[in-house]
């Protein structure tokens, strides 16, 4: 083989020579078997180096269209929303709508609660004989083993009065604020017809006493579990559920067949606020069925 021929480089680089410097068919054999089929047009080195730089070209491409994307989504922020949620647009948006009150329990035709009871007390600021009262007096009983105060009763207003000895009386039985006070006048009048220098001083109202029915069952249990801070409910001793609401300061007795009583008010605004603070309440365990 001549030395300088140019086909001598290319037949080593492609299997080699034998040991009389012919080219060797093993190695090109060899080579044959790792190297992919060679194309019209081009050598392998060039081949080789046109997918290299097909593949540089792609990688790019997708470098680039991942910045792309990751630009898009800082200057378009994205808002997520519950599936079960309408979407929100001009056309489902009402710009005059109001919001909806909840109602009051006088939509319902309950309430306001009825005074049952009042309880007043007046100073006569005398000392008085409660037996020449006891004997003297129309309506009046007292015994002083049983306590210590004459009780009398008048029919109009329908009262009782508690009357001690120190000049003290307790008015109860009145069904307003007027009548409470009109029944301890009536009262004073009398222990002054009796020869006592009774006066009326400090007429002060301790205790009103109001009910209302709420037309429906009440879940008592629920409602302890739910208000136990402000509740307590004991069926075995008492049947009903003792709530004490601290502003206004009222106990209310609230039963299963859903009458609610009032006591612990001291004027008429303070039961009529509670019964309206309760009424939501006593609406979300109304018994069902």
């Amino acid at each position: 083989m001549n030395p300088m021929d140019p086909n001598r480089h290319n037949q080593s680089m492609m299997g080699g020579m034998d040991r009389h410097g012919q080219p060797s068919n093993m190695g090109q054999a060899h080579v044959t078997g790792m190297m992919p089929q060679q194309v019209p047009g081009g050598s392998y080195q060039q081949k080789q180096m046109h997918q290299m730089t097909n593949f540089t070209n792609y990688s790019t491409n997708v470098n680039n269209l991942q910045d792309e994307a990751i630009t898009t989504s800082d200057h378009q922020p994205t808002t997520s929303r519950h599936p079960l949620t309408p979407a929100q647009g001009p056309s489902s948006v009402r710009s005059d709508a109001t919001p909806m009150t909840p109602r009051s329990a006088a939509d319902f035709g309950v309430g306001p609660p009825q005074l049952q009871n009042i309880v007043s007390t007046v100073n006569l600021d005398c000392k008085l004989d409660l037996k020449k009262i006891a004997l003297h007096a129309r309506n009046a009983e007292y015994n002083p083993k049983r306590f210590a105060a004459v009780i009398m009763r008048i029919r109009e207003p329908r009262t009782t009065a508690l009357i001690f000895s120190s000049g003290k009386m307790v008015c109860t039985g009145a069904k307003s604020e007027n009548e409470s006070r009109l029944a301890a006048r009536k009262y004073a009048r009398v222990i002054q017809k009796l020869g006592f220098p009774a006066k009326f001083l400090d007429f002060t109202i301790q205790n009103m006493v109001g009910s209302v029915d709420v037309k429906f069952p009440i879940r008592l249990e629920g409602l302890v579990l739910t208000h136990s801070q402000f509740s307590s409910y004991e069926p075995e001793l008492f049947p009903g559920l003792i709530y004490r609401m601290v502003q206004p300061r009222i106990v209310l007795l609230i039963f299963v067949s859903g009458k609610v009583v009032l006591t612990g008010a001291k004027v008429r605004t303070e039961i009529d606020n509670a019964f309206k603070l309760i009424y939501p309440i006593l609406k979300n365990f109304k018994k069902r069925g």
